[in-house]
């Protein structure tokens, strides 16, 4: 008869659990960072894909709920023309939360446009994001999207301390 050594058990439940931290961070990560690919690439299922059906993108230009909405962006004007003239949707690395079935994760992005004269790239916005997603049957997806441009304001400076702050890092 074998002897499990004491605390065993509980070490292999603690690197188990850190192990569905890192796959959590990870995919999580892979859905954020295919947001810029794919809405820059015009695809709109896939980007509406990122957020569960009646999941919200709150930008400072306006507020789409729902899948429809959001591919909607994708397909018309301002974004058609963004892609037309050339654009990056860039983000930066993201600060994780995981609670259970629920995250939150804020970062900045960018958006960078092609000169109208072919001349080079400038930066067009940067924004300050709160992504909050859930764990679906299908993986992680968005539930809500907070975006606002970096302009001083203090929504913008706001969503990014939220990632520092007692409880308003953990989702809602």
């Amino acid at each position: 008869m074998t002897e499990t050594r004491p605390g065993f058990e509980h070490r292999l439940q603690v690197l188990e659990q850190r192990l569905r931290l890192l796959e959590d961070h990870n995919a999580i990560m892979r859905l954020m960072y295919s947001y810029g690919p794919s809405v820059d690439s015009g695809l709109a299922d896939v980007v509406g894909g990122l957020w569960i059906e009646d999941g919200v993108y709150d930008v400072d230009t306006g507020r789409m709920a729902g899948r429809c909405e959001i591919e909607n962006m994708v397909r018309t004007h301002p974004h058609q023309g963004f892609i037309q003239q050339g654009c990056g949707h860039i983000m930066s690395p993201a600060h994780i939360a995981v609670d259970g079935d629920a995250a939150v994760a804020v970062c900045h992005t960018q958006l960078i446009l092609r000169q109208p004269d072919g001349s080079g790239y400038q930066v067009s916005r940067v924004t300050a994001n709160r992504w909050e997603l859930i764990r679906t049957e299908d993986g992680w997806r968005v539930t809500t999207r907070t975006s606002r441009i970096l302009d001083g304001q203090e929504a913008s400076r706001a969503i990014l301390a939220s990632a520092f702050r007692q409880g308003d890092a953990a989702p809602r």
